[in-house]
């Protein structure tokens, strides 16, 4: 099949993928957002996609973009230092300002998969995952370990980036994986629309204003969350 055989096909599958990947992306950092006005609005939606079917359908949606984002990041980066040494990942029109994230694309999507490994496990491992594993015994679980319940969504972002031991260092390490990701999707938003051919002359320079001005607020959005729970905990930020 073309989209596994060619150098564009693959491409096509790395732009596709990571749009999507994006997409979620928004949506978590809208949702994270949430916790900031109120507790049982976020508790409500992390109820929502909580052990659900719905919800273990799109887990594993979502990891097989993540695979496939992957994997084809390695044959393109093998397959471009084969054909032109150091330069990997990287579109024939580079703009100066963005030089740097296109040739450490493969190095930052490295950062990232690490970055998620530790999100995976604060959040997904005590969440879904313990509510899966332990059914209506899972709050008995959580408790006899002295952490949050797997449906205590607001409390396990008190905990992790506040009450839990070294919550300073894994709150400065979220921060470094948000500037990963921030500088792995400003690059790879506006390269996945040149690869999918949605941009031209004109609209070339707008898809990079639009993806910088969309990486960035989602990414503050995310950000935002991180700092305020790290300095106040649970405390209201007003009053």
């Amino acid at each position: 099949m073309w989209l596994c055989d060619s150098s564009i096909g693959r491409k096509v599958v790395m732009s596709v993928t990571g749009l999507a990947l994006i997409l979620f992306l928004t949506f978590h950092a809208s949702m994270n957002v949430v916790a900031l006005i109120s507790a049982e609005g976020y508790d409500m939606i992390c109820a929502f996609l909580g052990a659900n079917w719905y919800a273990v359908v799109a887990t594993i949606g979502l990891a097989a973009l993540m695979v496939l984002h992957f994997v084809f990041a390695i044959i393109l980066t093998l397959q471009n230092k084969k054909a032109r040494g150091a330069d990997s990942y990287a579109v024939t029109d580079k703009p100066e300002k963005v030089e740097w994230a296109s040739q450490n694309m493969f190095v930052l999507g490295l950062i990232i998969c690490l970055g998620l490994c530790l999100h995976l496990w604060h959040f997904w491992y005590n969440m879904m995952f313990a509510e899966l594993l332990n059914g209506d015994m899972s709050d008995v679980v959580a408790i006899a370990a002295n952490v949050p319940g797997p449906k205590d969504g607001f409390k396990w972002i008190v905990y992790t980036f506040h009450d839990r031991p070294g919550a300073p260092i894994y709150s400065l390490l979220y921060i470094v994986w948000l500037c990963a990701i921030w500088f792995h999707i400003n690059h790879g938003f506006w390269s996945a629309i040149q690869t999918l051919g949605w941009s031209g002359k004109i609209w070339h320079n707008r898809w990079q204003c639009i993806g910088f001005i969309w990486s960035t607020l989602v990414i503050l959005m995310f950000l935002v969350v991180i700092v305020k729970f790290a300095l106040l905990g649970d405390a209201p930020i007003c009053g």
